[in-house]
């Protein structure tokens, strides 16, 4: 199903807007928090989200001299732990809808002194600017869940896979035990807003990431999603008790 309705409206955290709009609202929250992003994920997660990301790409199907898609690369995270596995051979490309983000993420790659072999592409997961069948491995990292149109990035994604490619997700998801969750939600809406008040001077932009992952698809759900955009293999991992989920697809 897509993330719009035929009303044309889809959600914004636990709010109904216009589906046109989602976008605008998304690109705000990206832009105000673009500079403590780092610190948004640490207080998300209390600094477990380094672990997951690199465990998502030391898992992933990567090898030396591939071409990888790294979408809503935000900060450049995922790309520089690519960049071991792809090597100077290998080619990224940093997709991002968000400019604050990308500029962010290229500062701070340079920073880092990984200049050679990235490309920086700001573009829309929904209708990517790539030819088919571009990539050995797409990846998305805490980026699904913002899209509006959710089924179409996965068609996206599949539609610049190699024959053979990965496609991977990481983002929070569904917790699976029952006495966690009213820890969980108590973390989420009454203690990350604040946080974010008092580091960020912006309380509802993590209210909204909170209300985000609440609304994202669970697991199984999403498993479903990508089958219906046409990948093979599909499947997920649970890391952390479900707070977050790796998604795996392929291009048959």
């Amino acid at each position: 199903m897509s993330a719009s309705d035929k009303t044309g409206t889809t959600h914004f955290g636990y709010r109904e807007v216009p589906a046109a709009e989602k976008q605008k609202l998304v690109g705000e929250v990206f832009s105000s928090v673009a500079g403590s992003y780092d610190l948004m994920n640490d207080l998300m997660s209390l600094g477990i989200h380094r672990v997951w990301k690199r465990y998502f790409v030391a898992t992933a199907q990567a090898k030396r001299g591939d071409r990888v898609l790294d979408l809503a690369g935000g900060t450049g995270d995922i790309a520089a732990l690519l960049r071991e596995r792809v090597g100077e051979d290998g080619a990224l490309v940093l997709g991002d809808i968000n400019g604050a983000m990308l500029r962010t993420g290229r500062d701070r790659m340079t920073d880092r002194g990984l200049v050679r072999g990235f490309d920086y592409v700001q573009c829309n997961a929904e209708t990517l600017p790539f030819p088919d069948a571009s990539f050995d491995l797409v990846t998305i990292a805490f980026g699904l869940r913002n899209v509006t149109d959710k089924d179409a990035a996965l068609r996206e994604m599949l539609r610049v896979l190699k024959v053979g490619g990965q496609a991977r997700v990481l983002e929070f998801s569904r917790v699976r035990a029952d006495w966690f969750r009213p820890v969980y939600d108590f973390h989420s809406f009454q203690v990350l807003p604040r946080l974010g008040a008092l580091f960020a001077s912006d309380a509802d932009s993590y209210r909204y990431l909170a209300e985000s992952i609440r609304r994202h698809p669970p697991q199984d759900e999403l498993k479903s999603m990508m089958e219906a955009a046409g990948f093979a293999r599909c499947g997920y991992r649970n890391l952390t008790g479900g707070i977050v989920a790796i998604h795996d697809g392929y291009k048959a």
